[in-house]
């Protein structure tokens, strides 16, 4: 009992002694294949270039920063986010392609570690997202999906984040621990067509933030 109650006075005083912070943040969401700095560096490079056409989607939410004693802070964060993804298949009749355009609307909830590499100036941070789906069943074409969106799934970030005095800029990126499979089948009589999609995708994600 006395080793209990002292983890938890322990516990209150590191987080009395914490500096809390709130910020609002919102992100374009660029697709990407990996964490590799080549494919990131391609990523946001083609969003310029292309001046926006290959960014997919937004989101927007709150942040909240809490500055423990050590250089480590945690970062719980909350968003909607809304993006589509497509993807282009070879139809079985003939040598015509078909491209499907899947929309994705969801709840994010990010739990971040960070550690300030130059103070507030540069930081990094890693952890689990879990993402609640919003977005209805969808049919495109003669495609009609036949595989329920997942209610949940999980993910995970990684990324950097520079604060500087109360405007932030973040880059992460955002991959898969569980999958979002789905299945459209082509309703056309005498096709037998059916595609398998995944729509827990990999994205890099540009942000810019203000913190109250």
């Amino acid at each position: 009992m006395k080793k209990l109650i002292s983890a938890a006075l322990i516990g209150f005083s590191v987080f009395a002694s914490a500096q809390i912070s709130l910020a609002a943040k919102a992100n374009a969401v660029i697709p990407t294949s990996s964490a590799s700095w080549k494919n990131l560096k391609s990523a946001a490079t083609n969003a310029v270039e292309q001046k926006g056409k290959n960014i997919t989607g937004f989101n927007v939410g709150l942040s909240l920063k809490i500055d423990l004693p050590t250089a480590l802070y945690l970062m719980p964060e909350i968003y909607y986010t809304n993006f589509s993804n497509e993807f282009t298949v070879q139809n079985d009749a003939n040598a015509a392609q078909t491209t499907l355009k899947a929309k994705n609307s969801r709840v994010d909830i990010p739990v971040l570690v960070g550690v300030n590499l130059l103070g507030n100036l540069l930081s990094a941070y890693a952890g689990p997202v879990g993402s609640f789906n919003l977005a209805k069943d969808d049919n495109f074409d003669n495609f009609i999906q036949k595989v329920n969106a997942k209610e949940f799934t999980v993910g995970y970030q990684l990324g950097f984040q520079s604060e500087i005095k109360k405007v932030i800029l973040t880059a992460r990126y955002e991959g898969a621990f569980s999958k979002d499979q789905r299945k459209f089948i082509n309703n056309v009589a005498g096709s037998s067509q059916e595609i398998d999609y995944d729509n827990r995708s990999s994205m890099f994600l540009l942000g810019l933030g203000y913190k109250f």
